[in-house]
């Protein structure tokens, strides 16, 4: 590991608003403010909206800012990327911003019944080769219904043609309220300027993608509490890369 990782990860210890509970940890350690993060943390009761892969944390930072009366929580097991939005809140005071390194997988684990109110997927690994890794698939969303409330929404914005129509399908297929969808997010009319705000947080990644051509993809849905759900049994073309500057890893063309 690098000098400069080590001392982010150093500095990331003396963090007020970071929790750190990677596998090692949460296995053996109860998260002890599970259902408890308004009181405890924030000290208010405003509205808990979650970042799942928030890398650098620029989508939690910018939401905190536009939204002072809403608490942001981004989570990654990404240490290093993670410490300069958390760096970024305490540097400006945002008391409304909150970070958890762990993995995804548990994210149950941190959150109680009715806790958070939405969830945004920001440029998540589309995970071709593997359904139970992606972080909108029924695997993860039955995850989700543990702690979000009942019809809570759900934002996936994405670089990934493979991802975003898979989700697709899997909104489709079970029956979910779509609220809105669009496979060109830049170039699409009729989005009010407050959303359009919102919407144009550009993440790191997100401008490598746009730099590259790509279009930017967005979906937002409610996910009820009842029902049971079922992954979509469709091929879907792979995307022809996998990272930036990367080309995909197999000569496969489709995966479910």
């Amino acid at each position: 590991m690098g000098k400069g990782k080590l001392q982010k990860f150093a500095e990331m210890e003396t963090f007020r608003n970071v929790f750190q509970y990677p596998y090692s940890v949460i296995e053996n350690v109860p998260f002890e403010m599970k259902g408890r993060w308004r009181d405890e943390y924030f000290h208010n009761q405003n509205p808990i909206v979650l970042e799942l892969g928030c890398g650098k944390g620029e989508y939690t930072v910018g939401l905190a800012r536009m939204f002072p009366d809403i608490n942001f929580i981004g989570v990654d097991i990404k240490g290093a990327r993670m410490h300069k939005g958390a760096k970024e809140a305490i540097s400006e005071n945002l008391a409304n911003v909150a970070f958890l390194r762990t993995n995804i997988e548990f994210i149950d684990r941190f959150f109680g019944e009715d806790e958070v109110q939405e969830i945004w997927l920001t440029f998540s690994d589309p995970q071709m080769k593997n359904p139970r890794k992606r972080l909108s698939s029924t695997y993860f969303m039955e995850r989700y219904r543990r702690f979000l409330a009942d019809k809570g929404i759900v934002h996936l914005k994405t670089d990934s043609n493979f991802l975003f129509t898979y989700t697709r399908y899997m909104v489709e297929h079970n029956s979910l309220p779509l609220l809105f969808s669009t496979e060109d997010l830049y170039h699409t009319d009729g989005i009010d300027e407050a959303t359009r705000q919102i919407l144009g947080i550009k993440t790191y990644y997100e401008q490598q993608w746009i730099e590259r051509g790509l279009n930017i993809k967005y979906m937002k849905f409610e996910l009820p509490r009842a029902g049971l759900l079922e992954e979509a049994d469709i091929e879907i073309p792979l995307d022809e890369y996998r990272s930036y500057h990367r080309n995909k890893r197999s000569d496969k063309e489709t995966a479910k």
